[in-house]
């Protein structure tokens, strides 16, 4: 065929080597609205760290380093040439190298920083945007130092190497690696979600604290790692008694733990990332916390998880949204772009909604962690929860619509939209799926009424400001103060907890072009069941403006 049979016009550019932090304005402000306060040295760190990492994130090198390590998933290897058991997983080297920066940025480092997890979840939230997957062992890490501090020896040997801006692959000893990684361990084929219904056992050593255990999990997140947090039933009896543990990959005399990983899951996305099905024979393990509380242990780690699905999805959510406003100012149609043309702009408009109130949410939790405040742990315990339920729930749809807006040229891989797209769900169900999330929000309203005051003189902050806000919290406490067939409605009762939430902050902090389009929308019921279907009247063409890349 004649090459001049093949112009090629009408197509956006490729979207690299653009700033992912500078570009985007609600990050940005929020970043800096919640450092206000802090030290103008610390703000000044803050902003240079995460302008290069952004910068990073929207580089060639790193788009690469993502379709790579996609397109070549991991590979277990239980057995070397001589039959011995190895139980190893091999990566691509570009997972590699996108684990190596995200730890040396820092992103498994936020308990002992200044602003350390307002810092760390605004970098969560950049690199996640380069590739999502690699973002599970660096969120265990995290996670898994609240939890170890529940034995300070432990906390001691082992937090230094968690929170190190050192990445070393490979399994040796961790006393000689200058740093690690951690995963988790908890549920279990007969029980799921159900973790008192854990049948692995743990026997007790004559050492104290050491034990053996026996058994299985069903889902080990990041089977590769150095160590892990794992739930077994520790009285003679075998039940009633769960209790937390660690359990290191290698011992310290160099020899391989019993960590046989039968299989590696086969999964819808997150491809990138290794989840396995571990088999505890004659394992070694050391105890973490009193025995028989070892959900009241791993709550916290399960807790910092579960904010790191906010994030991710929140990522997820922003990259969607770059890609289908970066094409839709590129690619004209009918005469005139895209990103001009009324119906495509309010379908862009009501997706940067979705994506700002996503952000500012985020934000605002990772700042209340920072603050430590016994208002801000009572507000965290209903607030997180209500936002994983929602934000990770409002992921798949978003992303989809962000796809359709590229039309065929988005359901094709080169797009970068369908990996998005099969990334999506696993927030959701990651660290407890919208059940358990909605079941654990009821637990705290009926358990401690701490933390429904303190959810409800956030969302007060704003009262008085827009009738349809008003409305809506009002319509919230009707909600509340009927506890008839609650459990039934708690799906309900929590995206109406979660919208509250976004309002509030949203008519406080961000524009009110955003906050008028999201207050008619997501609380004054002018909406449709799909995106695109904001009403007539709201200054779209300013909502869209801001979602663009700044700069």
């Amino acid at each position: 065929m004649a090459a001049t049979t093949h112009t090629v016009s009408n197509q956006a550019p490729p979207l690299v080597g653009y700033e992912v932090y500078l570009g985007d304005r609600a990050l940005t402000e929020g970043v800096e609205r919640h450092l206000a306060d802090a030290a103008p040295e610390l703000r000044d760190e803050v902003r240079e760290e995460l302008t290069a990492l952004g910068r990073a994130a929207g580089s060639a090198q790193a788009q690469r380093w993502g379709r790579e390590a996609n397109e070549n998933p991991p590979v277990l290897r239980t057995h070397d040439r001589y039959g011995n058991r190895i139980d190893e997983v091999e990566f691509h080297p570009a997972w590699h190298r996108l684990l190596g920066h995200a730890v040396g940025a820092g992103l498994t480092d936020a308990w002992g920083r200044p602003a350390g997890h307002l810092r760390r979840a605004a970098g969560f939230f950049l690199w996640s945007q380069a590739e999502a997957g690699h973002g599970c062992p660096v969120s265990m890490t995290h996670a898994a130092v609240p939890a170890l501090r529940a034995d300070p020896e432990l906390a001691a040997e082992w937090e230094p190497r968690l929170t190190s801006h050192v990445y070393e692959e490979g399994l040796r000893p961790a006393g000689q690696k200058a740093g690690v990684l951690f995963g988790m361990g908890m549920t279990e084929k007969q029980g799921g979600s159900d973790v008192r219904a854990n049948t692995t056992s743990a026997a007790p050593l004559d050492a104290a604290g050491e034990y053996v255990l026996t058994g299985h999990k069903w889902f080990c997140s990041a089977p590769m790692s150095d160590g892990f947090l794992v739930l077994a039933q520790a009285a003679p009896s075998g039940r009633n008694s769960l209790t937390c543990f660690l359990v290191p990959r290698v011992l310290p005399d160099g020899t391989r733990n019993a960590f046989a990983i039968q299989r590696l899951k086969d999964k819808l996305g997150n491809k990138s990332n290794a989840s396995g099905e571990i088999e505890f024979s004659g394992t070694w393990a050391r105890r973490v916390g009193e025995e028989g509380r070892g959900v009241r242990t791993i709550i916290e780690m399960v807790a910092a998880t579960r904010l790191d699905c906010v994030i991710g999805s929140a990522s997820l959510m922003r990259q969607a949204l770059t890609q289908a406003v970066h094409h839709a100012e590129h690619r004209s149609a009918f005469g005139a772009p895209l990103i001009d043309q009324p119906l495509m702009r309010n379908v862009l408009a009501d997706l940067a909604l979705e994506s700002e109130a996503a952000t500012v949410l985020t934000l605002r939790l990772a700042a209340a962690y920072d603050a430590g405040t016994d208002q801000e742990r009572a507000f965290l315990r209903l607030a997180v929860p209500a936002a994983k339920y929602w934000v990770t729930k409002r992921c798949t749809p978003m992303v989809a619509e962000a796809l359709e807006c590229l039309g065929g040229n988005g359901y094709v891989e080169e797009s970068g939209l369908p990996r998005l797209l099969r990334e999506s769900p696993v927030n959701s169900i990651w660290e407890g799926s919208g059940n358990v999330q909605s079941l654990d929000v009821l637990r705290a309203l009926q358990r401690e009424p701490q933390a429904l005051n303190a959810f409800l003189l956030e969302v007060g902050l704003a009262r008085g400001a827009d009738h349809r806000l008003d409305a809506a919290i009002k319509n919230l406490l009707t909600e509340l103060a009927d506890l008839d067939g609650i459990e039934a409605r708690a799906r309900r009762v929590v995206e109406r907890m979660a919208l509250v939430l976004q309002g509030s902050l949203l008519v406080r902090w961000a524009p009110p072009e955003v906050a008028d389009a999201f207050c008619a929308s997501r609380l004054g019921g002018d909406w449709g069941a799909a995106f695109g279907t904001l009403p007539h009247g709201l200054d779209l063409a300013g909502v869209v403006a801001r979602a663009r890349i700044a700069g």
